[in-house]
């Protein structure tokens, strides 16, 4: 998946300090495990700001370095993130770890008995607080044709990579949330032409 080419490039874009990929497919039943936990997909999220060490990552879950240490092993054993360089400190050697794929696309989902787990996981993570103006949500069918509906799914990868891509600050983490799918929807048929 590429980018437009009028994308506009901005040079206050986020940068990560390492190399990725634009996307890694998401299909082995050791990847979906992998995605499927609320701890990884919280250092996936992070490593999309910077690489880190086990350290640093425990520090902002607030878990034990032993329990960071073995999720960050299951996302790489997945090939969901890898080193990305290594420092001395004193005789130990740190591991900064960093993603493989900037858009991590999911094949199927890891819970057949969940299929939209990933929107569920997005729910579970909103927090609403009196007097701001999000969260924000609206919702809309239309019968269309599928090469439009489309269309409009590939707007929303752009806009999705065009919000990652902003550089960060503030004091919250906010979720984007949006999607293109078909639906059970009574619809009305096709109109014929009417006679004079």
């Amino acid at each position: 998946m590429t980018a437009p080419s009028d994308k506009r490039s901005d040079a206050t874009d986020h940068q990560l300090d390492y190399e990725i990929e634009d996307v890694v497919v998401v299909s082995t039943n050791a990847q979906l495990k992998a995605v499927a936990d609320d701890t990884r997909t919280h250092i996936l999220n992070l490593l999309m700001e910077r690489s880190a060490t086990v350290t640093q990552l425990a520090g902002v879950l607030g878990k034990p370095k032993g329990t960071v240490g073995y999720h960050t092993k299951v996302l790489e054993d997945a090939g969901m993130i890898r080193i990305v360089r290594t420092r001395k400190v004193r005789a130990m050697t740190e591991k900064y770890y960093g993603r493989t794929g900037r858009t991590i696309l999911v094949e199927r989902a890891p819970n057949p008995d969940d299929p939209i787990w990933f929107i569920n996981d997005a729910l579970r993570g909103i927090r609403k607080v009196e007097g701001e103006p999000l969260p924000m949500f609206t919702s809309r069918v239309a019968r269309i044709p599928m090469d439009r509906a489309v269309e409009f799914s590939e707007r929303i990868i752009e806009l999705a990579q065009e919000f990652i891509a902003l550089p960060r600050s503030g004091g919250t983490v906010y979720g984007f949330l949006a999607g293109v799918y078909p639906t059970d929807h009574p619809a009305f048929a096709d109109e014929e032409k009417l006679d004079d």
